[in-house]
């Protein structure tokens, strides 16, 4: 990932497995998913967190923001193809700034790597106003995992 690795603190309970099948429409003419792909698979990951978790798009935008994301990377390292089926962990990455940062493994079937990421998202009010500041719904979510 990057440098700042040592900044972020791993939250083991705050993890999540889900499981794609990948799709016709997401592979190039050679049967392997095309590489932007691997972003949505990042994506569906976050949403499997956010869901177990309590803190999905829909329960952020019920507190008044958004979460765009700022920064996201991606290492591929084995192929996927056509009808594989595939394991997206999500792991939480604690930060004191106001900001959430999730790091990514895509498995194939056999537990090999395919593919690793990183996303870090901010916060916005509705009217497009960066948070600078932890907003009080993420404060109290802290405080129930047991972060703060």
């Amino acid at each position: 990932m990057t440098k700042r690795k040592d900044l972020y603190k791993l939250i083991p309970e705050l993890t999540v497995k889900h499981e794609i099948r990948v799709r016709f429409n997401e592979c190039d003419p050679l049967g392997i998913v095309w590489h932007g792909n691997y972003i949505k698979y990042f994506e569906d990951g976050r949403e499997a967190f956010g869901r177990k978790h309590g803190i999905s798009y829909l329960d952020v935008m019920h507190s008044g923001f958004s979460t765009p994301i700022v920064t996201s990377n991606c290492k591929h390292q084995l192929s996927l193809k056509y009808g594989d089926v595939a394991t997206v962990k999500t792991e939480y990455f604690d930060s004191p700034a106001a900001k959430i940062v999730l790091r990514f493994t895509i498995y194939d079937t056999k537990g090999n790597v395919c593919c690793t990421g990183e996303t870090v998202q901010v916060f916005l009010d509705l009217e497009g106003n960066l948070q600078l500041s932890i907003p009080p719904f993420y404060h109290e979510w802290k405080q129930k995992n047991g972060l703060l």
